[in-house]
């Protein structure tokens, strides 16, 4: 009996193939045919599954961005179940730092795909991602859940600090990919800007839940 394929499984497989090679590479200079030969499966099958170069780099990106979500996932399970707004808005953050081999290269494909969608008319024709605000509506609400609580000064003006807050940990992110600054010390920058905006009183009661 002929063993059964699992397509979706087999997408993934592509798609993990193309992370690889263009974390080693670069994601202009990756063709069907390097993820074919990275993934050990024929460049037909790959053009089967995904019949243009730009459909191959949109799931791709949808694949990373599911990986994404697990990291950041993992990350807040490790920040334990009586975190605060602070140590949630910390560990998303820096989630999306280059400070281990997965989040370096989820920083240099993610912005390799913002690139390429503004000078390529056949990606850019494709939704960047499916809710390009998310994260920037997640941590406005964290932060406003924060002033509510009185953990967090309030009179900050929350959505523009979140939007701070992302803009400057992309920023550093491509630092250190670029070796400007160490990870320690875009850590250290990130939580400066984290001890302007909250107050002491959530460390205390983080101090008395443990």
């Amino acid at each position: 009996m002929p063993k059964r394929v699992d397509h979706e499984e087999r997408r993934n497989q592509i798609a993990e193939a193309l992370i690889r090679v263009a974390g080693r590479r670069g994601l202009h200079a990756v063709g069907m045919r390097d993820v074919a030969a990275e993934a050990g499966v024929s460049l037909r099958l790959v053009q089967y599954y995904f019949e243009t170069k730009e459909k191959l780099l949109f799931y791709g990106l949808q694949h990373l961005t599911d990986r994404f979500t697990a990291r950041v996932g993992a990350r807040l399970r490790a920040a334990g179940t009586s975190r605060g707004p602070r140590a949630t808005i910390e560990a998303l953050l820096l989630a999306s730092l280059p400070t281990d081999e997965e989040g370096r290269t989820f920083h240099l494909l993610y912005s390799s795909y913002s690139i390429l969608s503004v000078t390529d008319e056949a990606l850019a024709a494709q939704p960047f991602i499916d809710n390009p605000d998310a994260a920037e509506n997640a941590l406005t609400g964290l932060l406003e859940q924060a002033q509510e609580s009185g953990l967090a000064d309030p009179g900050i003006a929350a959505r523009t600090e979140a939007i701070s807050l992302l803009a400057m940990t992309a920023t550093m992110g491509t630092s250190i990919l670029v070796g400007q600054r160490s990870p320690e010390s875009a850590i250290a920058v990130l939580r400066h800007h984290l001890d302007r905006i909250f107050s002491t009183t959530e460390t205390s009661v983080n101090a008395a839940a443990g």
